[in-house]
């Protein structure tokens, strides 16, 4: 794992905009959040970040159309699903499609540690 590696959050939920960063900056990583996944892929941030972590059901682009999107322009980024509804057809297709992990909401920080672990091995 890469200290301060960049951790981009996508999530509608204010208080998982609030959270999340915190949590990460106790585990080492630098993060940024966004509010949706449009204003993801209108920002700087995706050059820079080294894993995301994106909520499945937003309004607008959902987490799994964001993730399609970043296949199309072939961009490579670990990506760490999270959801409040947990659909195990949907978790297997997104795993199918790359997703590192896909964790049921509330989560523990050592779920997010092995999942962040998994994205962002040691070199």
């Amino acid at each position: 794992m890469n200290p301060r590696s960049l951790v981009s959050i996508v999530d509608d939920d204010e208080s998982v905009r609030e959270s999340l960063p915190d949590l990460l900056e106790e585990l080492g990583f630098a993060s940024r959040a966004f509010t949706s996944a449009e204003e993801f892929l209108a920002s700087d941030g995706i050059s820079q970040t080294r894993c995301l972590i994106l909520d499945i059901a937003m309004p607008g682009m959902c987490g799994p159309e964001l993730q399609q999107e970043l296949n199309h322009r072939k961009i490579k980024i670990p990506i760490i699903f999270i959801t409040a509804h947990p659909d195990e057809t949907m978790r297997s297709c997104l795993i199918q499609r790359g997703a590192i992990a896909c964790l049921i909401k509330p989560f523990s920080d050592t779920a997010l540690l092995d999942a962040l672990n998994s994205a962002l091995p040691a070199k």
